[in-house]
């Protein structure tokens, strides 16, 4: 019997892991992912009939996600919202604690997830596999952020389609563009 086969394939690195390993390193990474995430969400534009901005939020806590990885991307999300909840002004202009628009910091959380455990399997490293990641993980933020809007604002699903997605989509996709450029290329200047 091979060895191939009992022992588990080994994951792969995310960005974050080209520096040297230590506690201080993580512990740093979380929190700079925190403060990038409450640093993007301060970019915040209103939008018109739309209780919720188009931000930098979701595209930095994508980005913390798939350089950080799983355990790491979900750290820097988890402090980020604990500390808007305990009232770090870092929310969506400046804003902090529960509002109808917390529903996509908890999506994000959940995202930061599944694209950091993408990337461990190298969803970074090429630009389509890269456009999948991203297309996922903004599903995931408007899966629990639209129904958590149509509760907390008391919407109907369509109005917080059209209130919570619909005008996004075009902004998002943008942030895909970006985020299919900047990964890849990253990747490819470490020659890792």
């Amino acid at each position: 019997m091979s060895t191939a086969a009992v022992t588990p394939a080994r994951p792969g690195k995310v960005l974050a892991d080209l520096l040297p390993a230590s506690r201080v390193r993580d512990i740093a990474l979380v929190l700079g992912g925190a403060a990038l995430t409450g640093l993007a969400a301060q970019i915040a534009v209103p939008v018109p009939g739309s209780p919720v901005p188009v931000t930098g939020q979701t595209f930095a806590a994508l980005l913390v996600g798939t350089t950080l990885g799983v355990r790491r991307g979900v750290s820097s999300l988890a402090v980020y919202a604990l500390a808007g909840l305990a009232g770090v002004p870092w929310f969506a202009g400046g804003s902090s604690g529960v509002s109808v628009s917390f529903g996509y910091i908890l999506g994000m959380i959940l995202a930061t997830a599944a694209v950091g455990a993408l990337a461990r399997r190298g969803a970074d490293r090429s630009v389509p596999r890269m456009a999948g990641t991203m297309l996922l993980g903004e599903a995931i933020i408007y899966l629990v952020g639209v129904p958590y809007l149509a509760y907390a604002a008391d919407m109907s699903a369509s109005a917080a389609i059209a209130a919570g997605l619909t005008p996004f989509l075009i902004g998002d996709a943008v942030k895909a563009v970006l985020a299919m450029g900047l990964l890849p290329t990253a990747w490819k200047l470490v020659k890792e």
